[in-house]
């Protein structure tokens, strides 16, 4: 059992965590976003990244989604809970609640970027339940547990949503109106820019995943919301920061007990199309840690 986390750099700084280390790794797809922060909590082995690089200096679209997952394989995590800051598709997901993603759809145009495969291998995994039943219940468990100490005075406190569509847009840009009333009429429930190829990724990884999502804005569709400003975006996720430590802090005395009954594991099992014979010795040792366990060099 090994967790890893993908959010902001802030994240580092957790009460409790021992043992902090910075490690380099080197995939076949390049450079990760950043060198990985590495300690325990509560027994548990973390590997944090920041997705964005150390100061945000990697916009959505530069991100190198295939060296940030192929690393965190590499070296040797098995579940990840990815923290996005998200805007708000519908009026009753509010700014500042929490979202436990259970889909997505991709508004995109890097499909290559999306999957370890292709160059000499094809494979094709299910997406039709693209996270971790398993990860995404005790990550909602976890962000109900600190709404409830974080907003305890509070009456009308933010709500976790156990379920959600994030909608996966191009960025660095936000929508236009046009783009947001689309995607509402569609059935969306939040947008961010990041999360679908994680998820892609992990899956081909067999890592189990989860989006928890963390509602910064409502989106340019709403009449009180007609601008998205980053002063907007960055006041609120400030806010949750606080809320996202809080939640990972609850969320590991849950991870020991995980028995992966779920899919992740295996999700390669049946998904490898090409003929081991097929295959270079160079490209099996490339993917090594991906497919060793089905097509060893």
């Amino acid at each position: 059992m090994k967790l890893g986390i993908i959010g902001g750099s802030g994240l580092y700084q957790m009460d409790g965590l021992e043992s902090i280390g910075l490690i380099e790794v080197g995939t076949p797809f390049g450079k990760p976003s950043d060198k990985i922060a590495t300690g325990e909590m509560g027994g548990v082995e973390l590997a944090f990244l920041p997705r964005h690089g150390k100061g945000h200096i990697i916009t959505p679209g530069e991100l190198n989604h295939r060296a940030n997952i192929f690393a965190l394989k590499k070296i040797g995590v098995t579940h990840i809970v990815s923290i996005s800051a998200v805007g708000s598709l519908k009026k009753e997901i509010r700014p500042l609640d929490v979202v436990i993603v259970d889909q997505y759809f991709d508004r995109t145009k890097n499909a290559s970027g999306h999957s370890f495969f292709g160059d000499g291998i094809v494979a094709h995994v299910s997406m039709a339940e693209p996270v971790c039943p398993e990860l995404a219940n005790i990550a909602k468990i976890a962000a109900e547990k600190s709404i409830l100490e974080t907003y305890a005075k509070k009456k009308d406190r933010p709500l976790v949503h156990a379920k959600g569509t994030y909608l996966n847009m191009e960025g660095p840009a936000f929508s236009t109106k046009a783009e947001s009333q689309v995607y509402r009429a569609w059935g969306m429930d939040v947008i961010g820019m990041t999360n679908l190829a994680e998820a892609k990724l992990a899956r081909e990884a067999e890592i189990c995943y989860t989006t928890v999502a963390m509602v910064t804005d409502y989106d340019c569709w709403h009449p009180d919301h007609d601008h998205v400003t980053v002063e907007m975006i960055i006041k609120n996720f400030t806010a949750n920061v606080s809320l996202a430590k809080l939640l990972l802090r609850k969320l590991l005395p849950s991870l020991p007990i995980l028995k992966r009954d779920c899919k992740c594991p295996s999700a390669l099992a049946s998904a490898i199309i090409s003929s081991p014979d097929c295959v270079s010795k160079a490209k099996k040792r490339q993917m090594e840690p991906i497919i060793g366990k089905y097509m060893p060099a």
